[in-house]
């Protein structure tokens, strides 16, 4: 039915609203944009017991390698299975990757032979963590080695905390102890919803490996 010249039917009426809540939340967004003034390296660290921990850093690999940045990568424990990331990072020349792990721990058995990759890799990381070249450094899995004590915490913090000011980390891996959670900037916690593997699904290529 036609309306009043002036009058808004329910459509029009809806629409208004919209645009109007979509205002507001512009001024409040556009407000904390301009009010994030600082510029300097962040920290995140991605943890929990979901997946898409790893995932979600190579994402973040993939974005600064499309601004040109460098990258620095070292996984910690995975090591046995060869992957796609490794097989794709490694060809590109602005990514320096390595893969130092010896597999998972209940795969090896042997907390000396754990202890000793994950010295080497933390000596490779920690390297990286001085190199101002590298506008961000991906510490995959850095979480299990602090939580089994193959590396000491306030080792890793010392490292962060001296890094170049524009470094860029992430840091994945399941149970991040709550004093690399309280220096980190951005945190997120993965959970777990559903899992193909709970449902006898094997690690698939271009999804796990």
């Amino acid at each position: 039915m036609p309306t009043n010249e002036g009058t808004l039917g329910p459509g029009d009426a809806e629409a208004q609203r919209h645009r109007q809540r979509m205002q507001r939340r512009k001024t409040l967004v556009d407000g904390r944009i301009a009010a994030a003034s600082e510029r300097r390296g962040v920290l995140v660290v991605l943890t929990g017991n979901g997946k898409g921990k790893s995932s979600s850093a190579f994402g973040m690999v993939a974005r600064a390698l499309g601004h040109d940045m460098q990258v620095g990568m070292v996984q910690f424990i995975k090591g046995k299975y060869l992957t796609g990331e490794a097989s794709f990072f490694r060809r590109l020349p602005q990514v320096r990757f390595h893969v130092m792990g010896e597999g998972f721990t209940w795969e090896t058995q042997d907390r000396d032979r754990d202890v000793r990759a994950a010295e080497a890799a933390w000596e490779v990381s920690a390297a990286m963590l001085r190199d101002s070249t590298l506008a961000l450094v991906v510490l995959d899995e850095l979480n299990i080695a602090l939580r089994y004590r193959y590396v000491e915490i306030d080792t890793v913090l010392d490292a962060l905390c001296g890094r170049p000011q524009m470094q860029h980390v992430v840091i994945t891996g399941r149970g991040a102890p709550a004093e690399l959670i309280e220096l980190a900037d951005t945190v997120t916690d993965m959970r777990i919803v559903k899992h193909a593997f709970d449902a006898g699904i094997g690690a698939q290529r271009g999804i796990e490996l």
